[in-house]
């Protein structure tokens, strides 16, 4: 199952550790004591899925797993397999069973890929112990997986490897006589290492595969080669310029993007979204962010850059790709250009955080639905004033926080765009209910 081939096979794939001692990482799980740990070593597998980003050793440790504990080791992939090659392999873990008094252990690449009939499928041998289900899944299981299934296996969260582990096994590469590099003859700076550590982001796989790119360019018939740091960047710009939705690039760039529009820069804005879509990030994904853009950064100033970027957003799925993208673009230019106010995002985070502070007040008996004759009794709805029934449609000096909490101004509009408006209006209310306090309580207005 481990024995590795001389010729075709990538730098990431001859590395990959061959038992758990060599196993760099994940010491959460795999560390002396740790429940993953014993049960690996105790051979008492269970159903389970590694939940975790890309090149964190997933597929490597469901491998150990089965060899530790010498049972059969099949490999499916949810994106190349369907219901025929899940049944075939049924047949064979039954027989398995029969003939060999032995459990199959069935690793799932990508598992959150299969539909909800083909995950139903393994509920029953999951459960007779026809075989052992390791799935594994970049996805957050709780939202791609059935509860049924789910309900079944054990989740382990597998980490990103930090950059001194990602260090150890760069060096391990490159000094392996037999799997690694350690044949070749160059000379590899330690401070170009840790560059090339900081640009695969705690994916071993990118790693390696950078790593093996890098060397391909180091000629044979030279003693004294030199990677230098011209060389390391040429690798790095050629393979991180398409779009990588797990890493460093994907968050800086869409925080550009998202920045430029809060700066009110359109130019630097549509810039940014034009190198997302370059570099193949989902529309749809900028889409549901400038939808955060209109009510974070530009709110009540201008609401109708909410409904100029869902109109976008609309057209998008109608027209796709290319065609619906200049919708967005077009949006992207209006919030960019849009007064600008954060005011109803900082007044929401303001009243949740008094809202958690202060428990289940009750609501105020007058603000109270009554629509029996008991809660009439009880005294709900009883001195409540119909706003549109006071002069200017405003109940001054009304009561609508809750008793035991002090009337609080969470929103302050900004004075941009319609939000100068609002203030203004707030004021003259604010101004309305100042002189009906002094007429319910003259001595106040004294003070």
């Amino acid at each position: 199952m481990f024995k590795q081939a001389t010729t075709f096979q990538p730098l990431a794939t001859r590395m990959r550790p061959q038992s758990l001692q060599a196993f760099i990482g994940q010491s959460h799980l795999l560390g002396i004591g740790k429940p993953l740990r014993q049960a690996i070593e105790k051979g008492m597998l269970h159903s389970m899925i590694l939940w975790g980003p890309p090149g964190t050793g997933k597929t490597t440790l469901a491998q150990l797993m089965a060899q530790h504990a010498n049972v059969r080791f099949e490999r499916l992939s949810a994106i190349m397999s369907g219901v025929k090659e899940i049944r075939q392999l049924v047949i064979e873990a039954e027989k398995l069973a029969v003939e060999h008094q032995q459990t199959m252990v069935l690793f799932i690449d990508e598992i959150h890929r299969f539909n909800k009939a083909q995950q139903d499928i393994f509920l029953p041998y999951i459960e007779n112990g026809t075989f052992i289900v390791i799935g594994a899944t970049t996805e957050n299981p709780s939202f791609e997986l059935n509860k049924a299934l789910l309900s079944r296996m054990r989740v382990y969260v597998l980490k990103s490897f930090s950059d001194e582990e990602l260090l150890q096994i760069l060096q391990q590469a490159l000094t392996d006589q037999q799997h690694g590099l350690g044949k070749l003859t160059f000379d590899f700076p330690l401070s170009l290492q840790h560059q090339l550590v900081r640009a695969a982001d705690g994916d071993s796989r990118q790693l390696l595969n950078l790593l093996e790119v890098l060397t391909d360019l180091v000629p044979t018939d030279t003693a004294d080669f030199i990677i230098t740091e011209a060389l390391l960047t040429e690798v790095l710009q050629a393979n991180l310029r398409r779009f990588d939705k797990q890493g460093d690039a994907f968050y800086d760039q869409i925080s550009a993007l998202h920045k430029s529009v809060r700066g009110s820069a359109p130019d630097a804005a549509l810039y940014w979204f034009c190198r997302m879509l370059d570099g193949g990030c989902d529309p749809r994904y900028i889409a549901r962010r400038m939808l955060r853009m209109a009510s974070e950064d530009i709110g009540l100033a201008d609401p109708r850059a909410l409904e100029i970027t869902l109109a976008a957003c609309d057209v998008y799925e109608r027209l796709g790709s290319p065609e619906g993208e200049l919708a967005l673009a077009e949006a992207i230019l209006y919030l960019s250009c849009a007064s600008k106010s954060n005011a109803a995002y900082v007044a929401f985070n303001e009243a949740m955080k008094a809202a958690k502070a202060h428990g289940s007040l009750p609501v105020p008996a007058h603000l109270c639905n009554a629509p029996t004759k008991l809660m009439r009794d009880l005294g709900h709805g009883k001195h409540y004033r119909y706003a549109h029934d006071e002069p200017h449609a405003y109940a001054a000096g009304e009561q609508y926080f809750p008793d035991g909490l002090a009337e609080t101004r969470y929103y302050q509009p900004v004075p941009r765009g319609l939000e100068e408006k609002i203030a203004a209006r707030l004021a003259y209310f604010a101004q309305l209910d100042q002189q009906a306090l002094a007429v319910k309580n003259p001595s106040r207005e004294k003070l």
